[in-house]
């Protein structure tokens, strides 16, 4: 997908309870990652129970609002719904062909960027039987906007009524059977769209009825995502009805493809669902293909991922209203918990971890270790004490590190994880070099024994990074890092202040706060946290796993207080 979310365009009515027409068009682009838009042409009394009236919008308005979008925006698919009758029939194909074609006949000059991403779905009769397609409509569909179309998805009723509207002459077609269904997208696909889908739904049908057609038409491909291939036996035999979902057992719904230039017939199959929650599945189903197309995948590709999301759209539907309900069209969204990065907001995640610690966050930078530290007032005992016990911890956090290495899956997340490795032992060199200004050796530092505050604080980064989640381990050290640059930009924006109370001049501390305020530690903050915003927009946590991170946020957190405190003797 590109960087900006594709347009689709739906032109078709308004469905008022939300699970058909626009309504269901919208929220099934939104799914799929489009910008949406919508072209009104009619708007409807109806809910659940069917429809009670329908008011059509004047063609020549119509017109223009189909005129302004596409004058004004890049639309990259778009699909037909409601039409209602001849006269919005005929407006909207010939806005479509002034605009996308030079020539009156689009059969002799293709569109302008190429063919026209334009799905039909000839909406004819609503489900309590009212009538929102007029015949005279039919007529011009036929003529002025099936030529025009990538693709036709009419239901069983449909297909029938534009074929027999088409042939007048010939006796009305019948389609009961899988075989009447492929003839009737044959046909469908000679009155000139590029592919014609003829939807099942209507039809009863079973695995026997696609391996007679399959004998007949070796050539024709057959979908079946739904169903339960070779070697899934323990799936068969755990999943509840598992025989369900093999080919050969149960009704089936089949939609017949057939389209392309080289006319290639293609059974979409999946299993019958007894279900009442079906309003709109056919405004759904259409809507999806064009979303899929506006992203780019073909007509096949795009129907294949339609029909999918539409029978979990109907398998997981939940009851609205009396009558026969919709599909959920939501299925697919899942709750994003760390926002977007935006030019205002460019770290989301770390402002989400700061704010669900914020009172032990405070403590941690505010600490009375570090204000003593700012003002030069610390003990000395109590600094030594820090900062051997600091240089031993950082040989845990250097190996947890090491584990974070062994968990990446890319070259970049290694640089990463090794580069802060580097700057670990760049550190470690300012506190043997620092140490010594304090008569403190290397062997000094080396034979000092952990206090119970860093070996607690060591394991518990190991414990983490042993467990296999490489988010959380990432999450734990990251509170260290960044936390320690927090402390010295605080206290440089405090050192800054008319009569500060940070003490620079003549403070034996200046060094630490000069190491950890500085560009070079800042810039391994910078890494941090590009770090932990990435590894949510690639890997967005769900709702368990966002907890986890807050929690392992907070834990770390509070580890480095009782570092300090340790340091102050106040355990």
């Amino acid at each position: 997908m590109a960087s900006h979310p594709p347009v689709a365009l739906t032109i078709a009515g308004s469905d008022p309870s939300g699970g058909a027409g626009i309504q269901a068009d919208l929220k099934t682009f939104t799914v799929h990652g489009c910008y949406g838009m919508a072209v009104i042409t009619a708007l409807t009394a109806q809910n659940t129970q069917g429809v009670q009236a329908v008011h059509p919008s004047p063609p020549e308005f119509v017109a223009q609002q189909l005129r302004a979008v596409l004058e004004d925006s890049n639309v990259h698919a778009l699909k037909t719904g409601m039409l209602y009758d001849a006269a919005t029939t005929r407006a909207v194909a010939q806005t479509l062909r002034a605009h996308y074609f030079s020539s009156p006949d689009p059969l002799l000059e293709p569109p302008r960027a190429g063919r026209l991403q334009l799905v039909i779905d000839p909406v004819a009769l609503s489900t309590s039987g009212h009538t929102l397609l007029t015949p005279d409509a039919l007529e011009v569909l036929i003529s002025e906007l099936l030529p025009l179309a990538a693709l036709v998805t009419p239901n069983v009723p449909e297909a029938a009524l534009l074929l027999a509207c088409a042939h007048p002459h010939d006796p009305p077609p019948v389609i009961t059977t899988l075989e009447d269904m492929v003839s009737a997208a044959l046909a469908l696909r000679g009155l000139g769209p590029f592919t014609a889908l003829v939807k099942g739904g209507h039809v009863a049908l079973t695995w026997a009825d696609v391996r007679r057609v399959l004998g007949a038409r070796p050539s024709v491909e057959v979908v079946q995502d739904s169903f339960l291939d070779d070697n899934m036996e323990i799936l068969r035999a755990n999943e509840p009805g598992g025989t369900r979902w093999d080919r050969g057992s149960g009704p089936v719904v089949v939609d017949v493809m057939c389209g392309g230039t080289l006319e290639i017939i293609t059974l979409f199959v999946r299993p019958k669902i007894e279900s009442t929650s079906t309003h709109g599945t056919g405004c759904t189903l259409s809507a999806a293909i064009a979303a899929n197309m506006a992203n780019g995948l073909t007509v096949w590709e795009a129907t294949r991922r339609a029909t999918v999301f539409t029978h979990l759209g109907i398998e997981t539907a939940f009851p609205v209203g009396l009558g026969n309900g919709p599909i959920n069209h939501l299925h697919s969204l899942s709750k994003r918990l760390v926002p977007p990065k935006t030019l205002n907001n460019r770290h989301p995640l770390t402002r989400i971890l700061i704010r669900s610690a914020n009172s032990t966050w405070k403590e941690y930078v505010e600490h009375e270790f570090v204000k003593q530290l700012a003002r030069g007032t610390l003990k000395k005992e109590c600094f030594l004490h820090f900062i051997k016990q600091d240089y031993l911890y950082l040989k845990y956090y250097a190996r947890a590190y090491g584990l974070l290495i062994a968990k990446s899956a890319t070259y970049s997340s290694i640089q990463s994880a090794t580069q802060t490795i580097i700057n670990i032992l760049t550190e470690i060199a300012t506190h043997t070099a620092f140490c010594a200004q304090w008569g403190i050796t290397e062997a000094d530092l080396a034979s000092t024994p952990e206090s119970p505050s860093t070996t607690a604080y060591g394991a518990y980064l190991l414990d983490v990074g042993l467990q296999g989640d490489g988010a959380k381990l990432v999450m734990a050290l990251a509170a260290c890092l960044l936390g320690y640059g927090e402390v010295g930009l605080w206290l440089r924006k405090e050192a800054a202040r008319p009569a500060s109370w940070v003490v620079l001049e003549g403070n034996p501390y200046l060094r630490w706060i000069e190491d950890y305020s500085g560009e070079a530690y800042q810039g391994a903050v910078r890494l941090g946290l590009e770090t932990i915003e990435t590894l949510a927009v690639e890997n967005p946590p769900n709702e368990l796993q966002f907890q986890e991170w807050c929690a392992v946020w907070e834990r770390c957190t509070r580890l480095e207080k009782g570092f300090w405190d340790a340091s102050l003797n106040l355990l």
